[in-house]
């Protein structure tokens, strides 16, 4: 398993802490220490959707002091995430400006010692080992089963931790993964429920406590990892209900599976590559994301010459948003869009052919 990168040392060979107060009171817990503090200042940490948990969890890590946050996210900010997501402003909703980006702005000025990268793609086969690859720690803000298949098998595959979390409702639960020591997602759960049977925030709804309350626990997991107290990680599922208060913890010592097919077999088919276009609708929207079968690097400004000034509703360096028909179309220079405004994915597959052409 990878390693901390190793803080600054004192001529004894003492790692050394930040030199002003900031981090005093954090420091002053025995579960951290200057040792630990000095691990959060060398660490990197990659957040995996900057939704409502992931957004979350990157303004906790950067005001614990994480040197480095790498915030993946392919969507962009919309009013409808405002009230239960962090950092956003209803500027940034005007401004259709992706998730990450807004991210790596507001943390520019509450933590400007944490190095933010923004990444604005959908994480797929084709590009989440590399990130993970450098990562210390992984945290999970996905919205979606596939995504976080494709982190376990990842993670498991390099020996890297991370923490799953989810919230429907006013329910939530996480549990960390540490390879080698812990179950992991499919010892749990083998296979995704199907799309059909499984709630989602557009049907349910969620409540902001819920995410706020289980982003807590998701990220103090997080810190164990990233302070080297990897052996107190991952030790339960816990579980809460936020409007109930109620709360169950379920023991991970004895769950891991002797025929797992993922940290026991070592079969990793979510990390295999697709070859055709594809469509899916989104959590908590009435949207479609499409993806292209192989990548692509659009000119966005030779894409917005071929429309009308009228039909072109919002433009910047990420992204282009055109009126298609009955809906929006918003066009990432990497070939993806979002749909917006119907849930259909063959319209949307065809709304994509007649305006993108990929």
């Amino acid at each position: 398993m990878k390693q901390v990168e190793k803080p600054a040392t004192t001529p004894d060979n003492t790692m050394t802490a930040p030199t002003d107060d900031r981090y005093s009171r954090q420091i002053l817990l025995p579960q951290i220490g200057a040792e630990g503090q000095a691990r959060l200042a060398a660490a990197r940490a990659l957040i995996v959707g900057a939704g409502a948990l992931g957004s979350h969890a990157a303004e906790t890590l950067a005001r614990a002091g994480v040197g480095r946050l790498v915030v993946v996210d392919r969507d962009i900010v919309e009013p409808s995430n405002l009230p239960r997501q962090a950092l956003f402003t209803e500027a940034d909703a005007a401004e259709a400006l992706p998730k990450a980006v807004a991210v790596q702005r507001r943390l520019a000025a509450i933590a400007s010692a944490c190095r933010v990268e923004a990444v604005v793609e959908h994480l797929d086969a084709g590009r989440v080992e590399a990130l993970v690859a450098e990562a210390d720690g992984v945290i999970d803000g996905a919205d979606n089963f596939e995504t976080r298949y494709l982190l376990n098998d990842a993670c498991v595959k390099l020996g890297r931790p991370w923490v799953y979390a989810g919230v429907i409702g006013t329910t939530a639960l996480t549990m960390a993964v540490v390879p080698g020591r812990t179950p992991c997602l499919r010892c749990l759960f083998d296979e995704a429920p199907p799309r059909e049977e499984t709630p989602t925030c557009d049907t349910a709804g969620v409540l902001s406590t819920a995410v706020r309350a289980i982003s807590a626990f998701q990220v103090t997991e997080a810190l164990k990892i990233l302070v080297g107290r990897i052996d107190e990680a991952g030790r339960a599922l816990l579980r809460l209900d936020v409007w109930t208060g109620e709360c169950s913890r379920t023991d991970l010592n004895d769950a891991r599976r002797d025929d797992c097919p993922c940290c026991v077999q070592r079969r990793f088919p979510f990390l295999e590559p697709r070859r055709q276009t594809t469509a899916a609708a989104l959590c908590g929207r009435q949207a479609v994301q499409v993806m292209p079968g192989s990548p692509a690097a659009l000119d966005l400004d030779s894409l917005a010459g071929r429309y009308p000034a009228a039909q072109i509703v919002a433009r910047n360096a990420y992204l282009l948003r055109l009126r298609a028909d009955e809906a929006e179309l918003t066009v990432f220079a990497d070939g993806r869009a979002i749909v917006s405004g119907i849930d259909d994915p063959k319209r949307a597959l065809a709304l994509y052919a007649r305006y993108v052409g990929h």
